[in-house]
């Protein structure tokens, strides 16, 4: 860590460390877990806090791999990555001191031994990071400590012209995102990583967020930099709209990732005061890759290469990176490619911006023979003021077709009529939207229609909504 010792390195709403009080903390964390005698892998699952990160560095010090478990994991979700990685140690927290706990930042945790079996973990792993795919089972991806440094450097490099000294964590630790561009990188520029928790940001579990909330902790603690979802951002622009009122002006930079975007929604947010730029990154790559940034923006890109990565376009049109890769998966061969390909389609432009298409797996082949990319017709159909999630399908049909839901429940189907009117009036005939139906629920882990981190659970929305569709809405 960069952070100087007389700097103010990392906050929370009880504790408040100069880099040397954290350099401290750690060390005493990483005493009582050799005193406990606890090896091979740690698993925590914890809300944002101070204790979150110096266990995460504590890890570090003394060898141990850190698996983070996000909360909004399900029960099964969780088992199966304590068994799938072979962790021995849970750590969670108490209210109050009970049997082997032990105490960080202020707060109480609690050990739970679990019998792990030995499961194969490449050289160098220090840390598991689950990501649940459309199925719902979580994939462990094994990182080095130096990759992710590498990005959390990259990162500071590159943002550094902007004087951020305060990052807010507005995403859950555990997700690889806010771990590296929310902890490493602002440690790393020598800044103040702020963390609440969750709820007093007005996020809750995977999919639940009150922008209104939101607003009034940023404001609260003036940061400059955050990372959002583009749901989050669509909510909080839409809310600062609606209420007619501006961006904090203490904020200068929002990145923006986990999906696609789009350019509409990108001039919303600004419009609003609010500093948004797009980037690309996977686990596999220990998260950023790619970013948009003051003076090299395109909005709708991805933007240009960090330090740390080189990307290229492969067979097919898949990217491919390298400069920061994963060691291999749980269980499985340790990985000797030089470059990763990424199972997303892009293309990189002559000024270095990365465009991307969608997921090489999702494409569609109409009956007319025509490759859609159903993430592109998504985008667009999300820049629509009306509309909140879509997933498009047509997979052998003469017409695509989607599932809507919309911003407002409450809204009638006229206003999504128009919405996917304006949408088709801005894409090619074979990639307009033929019909249409409004979602039976909103695409989330409560209703099934999407994993606990938020992706589509494509087969499971098509499955429900095919034969409706027979009879949906159909755009005038």
């Amino acid at each position: 860590m960069n952070v100087g010792a007389d700097h103010w390195a990392l906050e929370d709403e009880r504790v408040r460390w100069t880099g040397a009080q954290l350099d401290e903390a750690i060390a005493a964390c990483a005493a009582q877990l050799q005193a406990r005698s606890i090896e091979g892998r740690l698993a925590t699952l914890l809300d944002n806090s101070a204790a979150w990160v110096v266990l995460d560095r504590a890890c570090v010090r003394t060898g141990l791999v850190h698996v983070p478990l996000p909360a909004f994991f399900t029960p099964e979700q969780v088992q199966h990555a304590l068994v799938t990685a072979g962790v021995g140690t849970l750590v969670t927290e108490v209210d109050a001191e009970a049997a082997d706990t032990f105490a960080v930042a202020g707060r109480h945790l609690r050990l739970a031994r679990h019998a792990a079996a030995a499961v194969p973990l490449p050289a160098g792993t220090a840390k598991v990071t689950f990501t649940s795919g459309t199925t719902g089972a979580p994939k462990g991806v094994c990182l080095s400590e130096a990759a992710m440094q590498r990005v959390g450097l990259g990162l500071a490099e590159r943002l550094q012209p902007l004087g951020i000294t305060r990052h807010l964590c507005a995403l859950p630790l555990p997700v690889l995102l806010e771990n590296i561009a929310g902890v490493l990188a602002p440690f790393a520029a020598g800044a103040t990583c702020i963390v609440r928790p969750l709820r007093e940001l007005g996020l809750t579990g995977s999919s639940s967020f009150d922008p209104a909330a939101f607003d009034r902790a940023v404001r609260l603690h003036q940061p400059h930099s955050l990372v959002l979802l583009p749901q989050m951002l669509r909510a909080w622009a839409g809310w600062l709209h609606a209420t007619r009122q501006r961006a904090p002006e203490a904020l200068r930079f929002v990145a923006v990732g986990g999906a696609a975007v789009g350019p509409k929604l990108l001039a919303l947010a600004r419009a609003v005061g609010l500093p948004a730029y797009e980037g690309y990154g996977l686990s596999e790559a220990a998260s950023v890759q790619t970013l948009n940034l003051p003076g090299a923006d395109k909005p709708g890109s991805a933007g240009r290469p960090l330090p740390h990565a080189q990307l290229r376009i492969g067979a097919g049109g898949e990217v491919e990176v390298t400069g920061s890769l994963y060691l291999g998966y749980v269980g499985g061969p340790a990985m000797t490619d030089a470059w990763v390909a990424t199972g997303d389609l892009a293309s990189i432009d002559p000024d270095g911006f990365l465009h991307l298409q969608g997921r090489r797996k999702h494409v569609l082949i109409t009956a007319f023979g025509r490759n859609v990319s159903p993430e592109w017709v998504e985008t667009v159909l999300r820049d629509e003021p009306a509309v909140l999630q879509a997933v498009v399908f047509g997979e052998g049909e003469p017409q695509l077709w989607a599932v809507l839901w919309p911003v407002d429940p409450r809204a009638d189907d006229a206003a999504l009529d128009r919405a996917v009117a304006a949408a088709n009036a801005t894409l090619p005939d074979y990639a307009r939207i033929g019909r249409w139906v409004r979602g039976a629920a909103p695409f989330d882990a409560a209703s099934g229609f999407a994993t606990a981190n938020g992706r589509p659970r494509r087969d499971a929305i098509e499955q429900r909504h095919a034969s409706s569709s027979q009879l949906s809405n159909q755009p005038t």
